[in-house]
Protein backbone atom coordinates (compact mmCIF):
# COMPACT_ATOMS: atom_id res chain seq x y z
CA UNK A 1 0.00 0.00 0.00
CA UNK A 2 1.10 3.88 -1.01
CA UNK A 3 0.16 6.14 1.74
CA UNK A 4 1.58 8.44 4.06
CA UNK A 5 2.82 6.72 7.61
CA UNK A 6 3.27 8.86 10.53
CA UNK A 7 6.91 8.04 12.28
CA UNK A 8 9.84 8.66 11.76
CA UNK A 9 12.63 8.25 8.99
CA UNK A 10 15.74 9.24 7.66
CA UNK A 11 18.33 9.75 9.89
CA UNK A 12 16.56 9.21 12.65
CA UNK A 13 16.64 5.91 11.57
CA UNK A 14 20.51 4.74 12.57
CA UNK A 15 19.85 5.60 16.26
CA UNK A 16 17.14 2.77 16.08
CA UNK A 17 19.13 -0.41 15.08
CA UNK A 18 21.62 0.17 17.85
CA UNK A 19 20.80 -1.52 19.99
CA UNK A 20 20.14 -5.33 19.95
CA UNK A 21 16.20 -4.85 20.71
CA UNK A 22 16.38 -2.42 17.52
CA UNK A 23 18.46 -4.80 15.30
CA UNK A 24 15.57 -7.26 16.04
CA UNK A 25 12.99 -5.76 14.95
CA UNK A 26 14.49 -4.88 11.77
CA UNK A 27 15.63 -8.31 10.92
CA UNK A 28 12.08 -9.67 11.39
CA UNK A 29 10.82 -6.64 9.19
CA UNK A 30 12.77 -7.75 6.48
CA UNK A 31 11.48 -10.87 7.09
CA UNK A 32 8.31 -10.08 6.85
CA UNK A 33 8.29 -7.75 4.24
CA UNK A 34 9.59 -10.97 2.30
CA UNK A 35 7.65 -13.57 3.56
CA UNK A 36 4.40 -10.66 2.18
CA UNK A 37 5.66 -10.46 -1.36
CA UNK A 38 6.67 -14.52 -1.96
CA UNK A 39 3.53 -15.55 -3.41
CA UNK A 40 3.19 -11.75 -5.36
CA UNK A 41 2.62 -12.51 -9.15
CA UNK A 42 3.80 -9.44 -11.18
CA UNK A 43 2.02 -8.33 -14.26
CA UNK A 44 3.93 -9.05 -17.47
CA UNK A 45 6.46 -6.46 -18.69
CA UNK A 46 7.50 -4.16 -15.71
CA UNK A 47 10.60 -2.46 -15.78
CA UNK A 48 13.08 -2.17 -12.96
CA UNK A 49 16.15 -0.16 -12.17
CA UNK A 50 18.08 -3.16 -13.11
CA UNK A 51 16.61 -3.86 -16.33
CA UNK A 52 15.07 -7.43 -15.71
CA UNK A 53 10.96 -7.80 -16.09
CA UNK A 54 10.33 -10.48 -14.03
CA UNK A 55 11.21 -12.35 -10.59
CA UNK A 56 13.31 -15.96 -11.27
CA UNK A 57 13.21 -18.84 -9.38
CA UNK A 58 13.72 -18.38 -5.78
CA UNK A 59 13.64 -14.67 -6.36
CA UNK A 60 10.78 -12.18 -4.63
CA UNK A 61 10.84 -8.51 -5.38
CA UNK A 62 13.89 -6.79 -3.39
CA UNK A 63 13.48 -3.78 -1.76
CA UNK A 64 17.42 -2.83 -3.43
CA UNK A 65 17.96 -0.26 -0.54
CA UNK A 66 17.10 -1.76 3.00
CA UNK A 67 18.49 0.41 5.34
CA UNK A 68 17.03 2.14 8.12
CA UNK A 69 17.12 4.88 6.70
CA UNK A 70 14.33 3.77 4.47
CA UNK A 71 12.62 2.83 7.32
CA UNK A 72 9.17 4.70 9.18
CA UNK A 73 9.77 3.84 12.67
CA UNK A 74 6.97 4.57 15.29
CA UNK A 75 9.16 4.17 18.67
CA UNK A 76 11.63 1.06 18.51
CA UNK A 77 8.73 -0.74 15.70
CA UNK A 78 9.53 -0.56 12.28
CA UNK A 79 6.08 0.28 10.61
CA UNK A 80 6.70 0.74 6.89
CA UNK A 81 9.25 0.93 3.81
CA UNK A 82 9.97 4.33 1.92
CA UNK A 83 12.13 5.06 -1.36
CA UNK A 84 11.43 2.35 -3.29
CA UNK A 85 13.68 3.58 -6.49
CA UNK A 86 15.68 0.21 -6.73
CA UNK A 87 13.43 -2.55 -6.25
CA UNK A 88 13.86 -5.31 -8.27
CA UNK A 89 13.68 -9.21 -8.66
CA UNK A 90 16.31 -10.52 -6.27
CA UNK A 91 16.99 -13.69 -3.90
CA UNK A 92 16.04 -12.78 -0.48
CA UNK A 93 19.88 -12.55 0.52
CA UNK A 94 20.23 -9.93 -1.68
CA UNK A 95 18.17 -7.34 0.72
CA UNK A 96 19.91 -9.33 3.90
CA UNK A 97 23.45 -8.91 2.80
CA UNK A 98 22.42 -5.16 1.87
CA UNK A 99 21.14 -4.43 5.73
CA UNK A 100 24.09 -6.05 7.19
CA UNK A 101 26.48 -3.58 5.79
CA UNK A 102 24.73 -0.86 7.73
CA UNK A 103 23.67 -2.59 10.53
CA UNK A 104 26.41 -5.12 11.65
CA UNK A 105 28.04 -2.41 10.02
CA UNK A 106 30.74 -2.91 7.78
CA UNK A 107 31.99 0.28 8.56
CA UNK A 108 35.42 2.08 10.34
CA UNK A 109 34.78 2.30 14.44
CA UNK A 110 35.23 6.38 13.78
CA UNK A 111 32.52 6.02 11.75
CA UNK A 112 30.27 3.99 13.90
CA UNK A 113 31.10 6.86 16.52
CA UNK A 114 30.52 9.65 14.45
CA UNK A 115 27.74 9.37 11.91
CA UNK A 116 26.02 6.09 13.22
CA UNK A 117 24.97 7.07 16.10
CA UNK A 118 26.73 4.08 18.26
CA UNK A 119 28.17 5.05 21.82
CA UNK A 120 31.53 2.43 21.48
CA UNK A 121 32.61 -0.05 18.72
CA UNK A 122 30.14 -2.19 17.48
CA UNK A 123 30.92 -6.12 18.20
CA UNK A 124 29.73 -6.84 14.46
CA UNK A 125 30.41 -10.42 14.78
CA UNK A 126 27.27 -10.39 17.45
CA UNK A 127 25.29 -7.86 15.67
CA UNK A 128 25.53 -10.20 12.30
CA UNK A 129 24.65 -13.08 14.29
CA UNK A 130 21.65 -11.75 15.79
CA UNK A 131 20.25 -10.28 13.05
CA UNK A 132 20.42 -13.48 11.07
CA UNK A 133 19.31 -15.30 14.01
CA UNK A 134 16.33 -12.79 14.12
CA UNK A 135 15.16 -13.18 10.32
CA UNK A 136 15.70 -16.61 10.41
CA UNK A 137 18.62 -18.08 9.09
CA UNK A 138 19.83 -21.21 10.57
CA UNK A 139 23.72 -20.20 9.45
CA UNK A 140 26.16 -17.14 8.75
CA UNK A 141 28.01 -19.02 6.67
CA UNK A 142 28.30 -16.52 3.29
CA UNK A 143 27.10 -14.14 4.65
CA UNK A 144 29.98 -11.56 4.48
CA UNK A 145 30.66 -12.34 1.28
CA UNK A 146 27.40 -11.98 0.27
CA UNK A 147 27.86 -8.12 1.61
CA UNK A 148 30.71 -7.68 -0.24
CA UNK A 149 29.13 -9.17 -3.34
CA UNK A 150 26.29 -6.69 -3.05
CA UNK A 151 28.73 -3.83 -2.15
CA UNK A 152 30.60 -4.72 -5.27
CA UNK A 153 27.21 -5.04 -7.57
CA UNK A 154 26.64 -1.92 -5.90
CA UNK A 155 29.51 -0.03 -7.77
CA UNK A 156 28.06 -1.31 -10.86
CA UNK A 157 24.85 -0.38 -10.48
CA UNK A 158 25.97 2.76 -9.82
CA UNK A 159 28.15 3.46 -13.16
CA UNK A 160 25.14 1.35 -15.36
CA UNK A 161 22.33 3.92 -14.06
CA UNK A 162 25.16 6.50 -14.63
CA UNK A 163 26.04 5.92 -18.23
CA UNK A 164 22.06 5.59 -18.43
CA UNK A 165 22.16 9.25 -17.58
CA UNK A 166 20.16 8.61 -14.97
CA UNK A 167 20.29 10.96 -11.61
CA UNK A 168 21.41 11.51 -9.00
CA UNK A 169 23.85 9.09 -10.50
CA UNK A 170 25.76 10.95 -12.68
CA UNK A 171 25.98 13.22 -9.96
CA UNK A 172 27.20 11.13 -7.68
CA UNK A 173 29.55 9.27 -10.12
CA UNK A 174 30.85 13.08 -11.29
CA UNK A 175 31.87 13.46 -7.53
CA UNK A 176 33.72 10.77 -7.00
CA UNK A 177 30.98 8.83 -5.19
CA UNK A 178 32.21 5.02 -6.84
CA UNK A 179 35.88 5.94 -5.08
CA UNK A 180 33.70 6.28 -1.83
CA UNK A 181 32.39 2.65 -2.69
CA UNK A 182 35.60 1.09 -3.79
CA UNK A 183 36.84 1.97 -0.15
CA UNK A 184 33.69 0.77 1.12
CA UNK A 185 34.77 -2.91 -0.28
CA UNK A 186 38.24 -2.76 0.87
CA UNK A 187 37.37 -2.15 3.98
CA UNK A 188 35.33 -4.97 3.87
CA UNK A 189 37.42 -7.30 2.38
CA UNK A 190 40.47 -5.90 4.49
CA UNK A 191 38.26 -6.23 8.18
CA UNK A 192 36.31 -9.91 7.43
CA UNK A 193 37.95 -10.76 10.47
CA UNK A 194 35.76 -8.42 12.59
CA UNK A 195 32.61 -9.90 11.15
CA UNK A 196 32.91 -13.60 10.74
Amino acid sequence: MLSYLDGESGPQGWARVVDDAGLVAFARFLRGDHDAVAGFRLPEGLSWCTGESRPGEGEVVCHGDFGPWNIVWRGAAPVGILDWDYARPARRLYNVAYALEYVAPFRDDDECLRWLQYSEPPDRRHRLELFATAYGLTSTTGLVDAVIDVQQDTIEQVRRLAERGNQPHVHWVAEGHLDELGQRVAWSRANRHLVE
